[in-house]
Order: structure tokens, then C-alpha cells, then sequence
């Protein structure tokens, strides 16, 4: 951690970068809880919930003004990210899809070499 004197002169402590390590540690607790429930079983999960996951991982949605909500993913073809609420409710296939994007997007994180940072 780096340290910096602000105007006054006192010590102001500054992050040198943030990777995705930091923002998986940090996830928020009800994130952790939604995908702990998605993994127990992707039926009945509230479609609110999904975009909260998806969200947290995958930034904003690049198209939501349809049926459907599309994420970028640093990858071309499967796992795709696209997902549309069923009465509020996601669809199963759906959030078994977004699981593997995730498990995939956390495997190439996990593979990186630390001097990429």
C-alpha cells in the first residue's frame, strides 16, 4: 500500500490497483448468499436476484430494454450471460448458465500469472 501526504500533510493511505481478488473478497454478503442458494438449486430464484449476481460479475447489462438481459463476458460462445425473468423468476437452464460463467470467469482469474497485474 502506498502512501501519499494530502494538503494538510497528513498521511492518506492509497490502494496500488485493485484486481478481481480484491472485489471476490469483498463480495457483499447477500451476493454470497444469492449464489450460495443458486448453487443449492437454480429453480425458484428470483429474477431480481440473478441481475444482482450478474450484475456484481459482469458489469451493467449491454442490452436490457428487451425480454432478454445480455452481459459481456471476456469470451466468445458458452458460457453465455443472457437471462429474461419468468414472473420474476429466472429461469433454471439459465442460472445453471450464469454458474458457469462465473466458475469459468473465477478458472482464468485463478490462472493469470501474478506479474500480470
Amino acid at each position: 500500500m502506498a502512501k501519499n501526504r494530502d494538503k494538510t500533510g497528513k498521511n492518506n493511505h492509497l490502494t496500488s490497483g485493485i484486481t478481481i481478488d480484491t472485489i471476490y473478497i469483498r463480495m457483499p454478503s447477500d451476493i454470497g448468499k444469492i449464489l450460495e442458494e443458486m448453487r443449492q438449486g437454480p429453480k425458484g430464484i428470483r429474477y431480481a436476484d440473478l441481475c444482482k449476481v450478474c450484475d456484481h460479475f459482469f458489469g451493467a447489462a449491454r442490452q436490457s430494454g428487451s425480454s432478454h438481459r445480455v452481459y459481456k463476458t471476456p469470451w466468445l460462445g458458452d458460457p453465455r450471460v443472457n437471462i429474461q425473468n419468468d414472473h420474476g423468476k429466472a429461469k433454471a437452464y439459465q442460472v445453471r448458465q450464469v454458474l458457469k460463467a462465473i466458475d469459468r470467469l473465477e478458472g482464468e482469474k485463478k490462472e493469470e500469472p501474478d506479474n500480470a497485474r
